[in-house]
């Protein structure tokens, strides 16, 4: 069963971290990911550009509109995914609760629809 794992940022947090322990955190979180291949769950994982380079489109009556920024004001961003074949919920957990940015935010998941 696929589950995405949304990493979720915690802004007040991030901007309190050096530079040092960003790298850390990266170094971490591409060995976490190494260790999921190896346990053959691993799909995919990537990280995403902060928040000011964001732009979210919304489209009402046929009529879209863009903003610059995520769909709503909060502190708390998604920073990247990861996505994962597992066998079920409790799997998909512990995962989540060994995913190194959760120290710096948090982490969402969601099994993925089959159609």
């Amino acid at each position: 069963m696929k589950f995405m794992c949304n990493v979720i940022v915690d802004n007040d947090i991030a901007d309190r971290l050096t530079d040092a322990d960003w790298a850390r955190m990266g170094k971490e979180s591409m060995a976490y990911d190494r260790a999921l291949m190896d346990r053959g769950i691993f799909i995919a994982a990537e990280a995403l550009h902060g928040r000011e380079v964001a732009r979210t489109v919304r489209v009402r009556h046929g009529v879209a509109a863009v903003t610059d920024g995520p769909f709503m004001e909060s502190t708390e961003v998604i920073a990247g995914f990861i996505l994962i074949d597992v066998p079920d919920i409790d799997a998909a957990m512990e995962v989540a609760r060994n995913i190194p940015m959760a120290t710096v935010g948090a982490v969402e998941v969601r099994p993925v629809m089959v159609f």
